[in-house]
C-alpha cells in the first residue's frame, strides 16, 4: 500500500544538478522518509541502493554511491522501497549537471547526473556482477568502448499523441509511464536529427488529421537524414503536407501507411539508406531499410568492428560463421581477411539484404541462408559447415540454442556480442561447461547516459 502524504521538494544543496522530480500518478499518494541515507551502490538499472536501520533495501532514483540524502518513498513493496531525492546533503564529486533540459521526466537518459567515467566504471561492474552470479569471472583489463556521450544517437522512435483536449503530443515516453513528454530538444541525437524536432512540432500541428499518426521514426545515414511516419489511415491532404515537409526540411520521408498490415511508401524519392565503415583500411558500405537494425552509434560500431578484427586476426583459410548476421556488420569486416564467410539470419528480408551488401562490396566469398536459431537442429546444420570461428550477436533474449549446440562442438573461437548481460552471462555459463574459457572482454558503451550497456566477449577452446 502506497504511503500516506504528498512529496516535498526540499531545497537542493550545491552540486545537485539533476534532481528535478516528475510529478506523481494521479491518485499516488507519497510520503516523505524520516531518516537520512547513505547510498552504497549502483543497481543495475542505475537507481542508488541504500539500506534502513532496519536492512530493508532501498531504490533511489538518480542518486549515486557515497551521496548522504533524505529520500521520499513513492512506492512500498514486500522486500524493498522505491523513492526519489527529496534533499541531497551531501553530494559525489561524481554527479554532474545533466546536459538535457528533459532530465528527471524522459524515460531514456537515466545516467546524465553520472560523468562519462563513472558511467564506464558501472557497466564494467554490472557485466562482473552477471558473469560472477553464474561463477564465471571477467579476464584482467576488459576493454572500454566508447565515444562522446551526446550527439551519437542515428536512429530514435518519437511516439504520437492527440489528448482528450485536442492538444497534440511528440516526444519520449515519460519514466515508469506511457504517457507522453513533449520533446523538442535532444542532446544525444546525431545533430541533423535533433534539428528536426521542433519543426516537426509545427508540422504535426498543422496536419488535418493527427490523430491518424502513430509514431515518427528518425533515420540518419550517410545519405542524410530520413522520416519514417507511421500513418494509421490515407488522408490525401495530409500526404501533400508530409511532401511539403519532406522538401522544405530537405530530408527523405516515407510512412507506413495501414493499421494491421502496414505498406512502406515513400512520399519522396527513395533514398540509398547506408552506412560506411572501415576494414583494415578498405571502405565498406551497408545497405539498409526502414525496420532494419542498424546499431545507433556509429563511432562505438567502428571500435566494434576494429576489436572484433584484432581479437580473431583471421587468416585467408578461416572459415567464419556468422549467427544472427544482420546486414552483415561484423561478418562482411572480417570477409575482407579471405577465407570463407557464411552468414545466417532468421529473416528472409535480412538475407537477402546481407546477400546484397556482399555484392555491393565485391566480396565473393560470402554466402547467405536462412535459418531459425531458435531451433537446435537448424544450429547443428549450420555448424556441420565446420567454421573455425562463430560470432554471435543475437537480440536480447540471448542464443541459448545456439550456445547448447557450441558447447558440443569443436568450434575453436567464438565472438560473443550481446545487449543484455543478463543473457550473456547465461550463455557464457553454458558455453565454459562446454569446455571453453572467457580469454578477452570488452564493455560497448553503445547508448552513452543510459545504464544500457553492450558487451563483447570472446571465448577460446583449451587452457
Amino acid at each position: 500500500m502506497a504511503m500516506l502524504g504528498k512529496r516535498r521538494r526540499g531545497r537542493p544543496a550545491s552540486g545537485t544538478s539533476g534532481l528535478r522530480q516528475r510529478d506523481p500518478a494521479p491518485g499516488r499518494d507519497i510520503s516523505a522518509a524520516d531518516d537520512s541515507l547513505v547510498i552504497e551502490r549502483l543497481a543495475h538499472d542505475g537507481r542508488g541502493v541504500a539500506h534502513r536501520a532496519n536492512g530493508k533495501a532501498v531504490f533511489v532514483d538518480r542518486a549515486l554511491p557515497g551521496e548522504r540524502l533524505m529520500a521520499a518513498v513513492h512506492r512500498q513493496r514486500k522486500r524493498y522501497d522505491e523513492a526519489h531525492v527529496r534533499e541531497l546533503l551531501e553530494a559525489s564529486p561524481r554527479r554532474v549537471a545533466p546536459a538535457c533540459p528533459h532530465f528527471g521526466q524522459c524515460g531514456g537518459c537515466d545516467l546524465q547526473h553520472l560523468d562519462q567515467a563513472g558511467q564506464r566504471q558501472h557497466k564494467l561492474a554490472v557485466l562482473g556482477e552477471h558473469l560472477a552470479r553464474e561463477g564465471l569471472t571477467l579476464p584482467a583489463d576488459p576493454a572500454v568502448l566508447a565515444a562522446h556521450g551526446h550527439g551519437y544517437r542515428r536512429r530514435a522512435r518519437l511516439g504520437v499523441k492527440v489528448d482528450a483536449q485536442g492538444a497534440i503530443h511528440l516526444g519520449f515516453r515519460t519514466k515508469g509511464s506511457h504517457h507522453l513528454l513533449d520533446i523538442e530538444q535532444c542532446t544525444i541525437l546525431v545533430p541533423r536529427l535533433a534539428a528536426l524536432l521542433a519543426p516537426l512540432h509545427r508540422q504535426l500541428a498543422a496536419l488535418e488529421a493527427p490523430r491518424h499518426v502513430g509514431h515518427i521514426e528518425l533515420i540518419d545515414s550517410d545519405a542524410g537524414a530520413t522520416l519514417v511516419v507511421r500513418q494509421l489511415r490515407e488522408q490525401a491532404g495530409d500526404r501533400v503536407r508530409w511532401q511539403a515537409f519532406a522538401d522544405g526540411q530537405g530530408v527523405s520521408l516515407a510512412w507506413w501507411l495501414g493499421r494491421d498490415e502496414a505498406q512502406l511508401e515513400w512520399l519522396s524519392p527513395a533514398p540509398d539508406l547506408h552506412y560506411c565503415v572501415t576494414a583494415d583500411g578498405r571502405s565498406l558500405t551497408f545497405g539498409f531499410a526502414p525496420g532494419d537494425f542498424v546499431q545507433v552509434n556509429a563511432t562505438v560500431n567502428q571500435q566494434l568492428i576494429d576489436t572484433a578484427l584484432a581479437w580473431l586476426a583471421p587468416d585467408a583459410a578461416a572459415r567464419i560463421l556468422d549467427l544472427y548476421a544482420g546486414v552483415g556488420n561484423l561478418s562482411l569486416a572480417l570477409a575482407g581477411r579471405g577465407g570463407e564467410v557464411l552468414g545466417v539470419e532468421g529473416n528472409p528480408a535480412m538475407v537477402e539484404r546481407l546477400a546484397a551488401n556482399a555484392r555491393r562490396n565485391d566480396l565473393v566469398n560470402v554466402e547467405a541462408r536462412q535459418a531459425d536459431l531458435a531451433q537446435p537442429a537448424a544450429v547443428r546444420e549450420v555448424l556441420a559447415w565446420a567454421p573455425s570461428l562463430v560470432l554471435l550477436d543475437p537480440p536480447r533474449e540471448g542464443a541459448e540454442a545456439a550456445c547448447t549446440q557450441l558447447a558440443a562442438s569443436a568450434v575453436p573461437q567464438v565472438l560473443y556480442i550481446a545487449c543484455d548481460p543478463a543473457t550473456l552471462a547465461r550463455d557464457a555459463a553454458r558455453l565454459v561447461q562446454g569446455g571453453y574459457r572467457i580469454r578477452r572482454a570488452a564493455v560497448a558503451d553503445m547508448f552513452a547516459q543510459t545504464a544500457h550497456l553492450e558487451a563483447m566477449l570472446l571465448f577460446e577452446r583449451g587452457g
